[in-house]
């Protein structure tokens, strides 16, 4: 998985995880004798403290102890207001059953030899198979994981055995089992992905079975601002949650995703996972400031509003109607200053959402 960069988005910062920094060691304390004063000033020494003996609480783990043993110490550091603990995520495979009308959803996500989807490959695709319960919006039943390797016909490049692991060695020969992809298709209702943007237009030029699909992205229909998060960095929303994980495979950022999408959200207090099914329902709208004047560049910069070189128009993405209808209103006071003027709007839909494919493209008068 790639660090999001998809059009329009109003996310937070999204560098690397800073490095842990080790703690300076503690000097043993050194007991002071009293000596002569080498001038006759009186010379004020300092007390030192003892040091306390350690309390129950702070006794070290010792290195044989088990994992209850180790819960055992994490619960008492995540009583401690000082301190916070984060456990190593667990994928869950097994749910309750369900109880009431299901969707099945497709947690997606893919390693490649770069960003160009014209000319990079995938190298790693995962996917996990998922049963929503509609009413609570949680997993039921089992999930099934598909997580395959396949032979780009190119070497990796470093940066990218850096960040992943993969190299040339572990892919020579891999194929995708693409039968056994497509079954892992039949029947789903949507596929999910934390960067829609990137992945989607891989997987579709390698297996153009995707297409036919409804897609949401978590990174860009989910306002994490809004919803107090710091970050839309699949591993800092995993961390809220007292969660880390070996990031960048792909079988691991979904199973990281899915539990992320799992937690409620703090506005609504629905799963992300419910939120994402009912905004695949609705279109978004792309919309452009056609022919806005050259000194209006900056307003639009500081709006949102990202520069097409291709088309030389800035433009901007719109979650409904009711949002774009806003925008069209400030556009035609900031920008054209009252003027009547005509703009462009593509709508999309979940099939076409976060493809290379356009919507469906039509005019509005300001």
């Amino acid at each position: 998985m790639k660090s999001p960069s998809v059009s329009g988005s109003r996310q937070l910062g999204f560098g690397f995880d800073d490095a842990a920094i080790p703690m300076p060691a503690v000097p043993p304390v050194i007991a002071l004798k009293a000596a002569k004063p080498a001038i006759k000033t009186p010379v004020d020494i300092p007390t030192v403290a003892p040091t306390p003996a350690p309390s129950s609480t702070e006794a070290k783990l010792p290195a044989n102890a088990g994992s209850e043993s180790a819960e055992a110490m994490a619960k008492v550091l995540d009583a401690h207001p000082d301190f916070r603990v984060l456990r190593r995520l667990a994928p869950r495979l097994t749910f309750p059953p369900a109880t009431g009308p299901v969707a099945t959803l497709l947690v997606l996500d893919t390693e490649t030899t770069g960003l160009n989807p014209t000319r990079d490959k995938v190298v790693e695709l995962a996917l996990l198979r998922v049963t929503v319960d509609l009413r609570t919006g949680q997993p039921v039943g089992e999930v099934l994981v598909y997580d395959g390797l396949e032979d780009p016909g190119m070497p990796m490049p470093d940066e990218i055995i850096a960040i992943t692991g993969i190299t040339d060695d572990t892919l020579r020969g891999q194929r995708l089992d693409e039968a056994e992809v497509l079954r892992m298709l039949e029947g789903v209702d949507l596929v999910l992905a934390h960067n829609a943007g990137f992945d989607r237009p891989f997987v579709e030029s390698r297996l153009p079975q995707f297409a036919a699909l409804n897609w949401a992205c978590s990174f860009a229909d989910i306002d994490w601002k809004q919803e107090g998060r710091g970050s839309a960095k699949l591993t800092s929303l995993a961390y809220d949650l007292g969660l880390f994980y070996d990031a960048h495979r792909a079988e691991m950022d979904c199973h990281a995703l899915l539990a992320v999408l799992m937690a409620s959200l703090k506005t609504t207090q629905a799963s992300g996972l419910s939120r994402l099914i009912v905004s695949a329902l609705k279109p978004t709208f792309r919309l452009q400031a056609t022919n806005a004047p050259f000194d209006a560049k900056d307003l639009l910069k500081a709006r949102g509003y990202r520069w097409d070189g291709a088309q030389k128009v800035w433009h901007t993405r719109l979650g409904d109607e009711a949002a774009l209808a806003l925008e069209c209103e400030w556009l035609k006071s900031a920008v054209y200053a009252g003027r009547s003027s005509r703009v462009q709007v593509e709508e999309l839909d979940a099939k076409t959402k976060y493809s290379a494919r356009p919507g469906q493209v039509g005019w509005r008068e300001l």
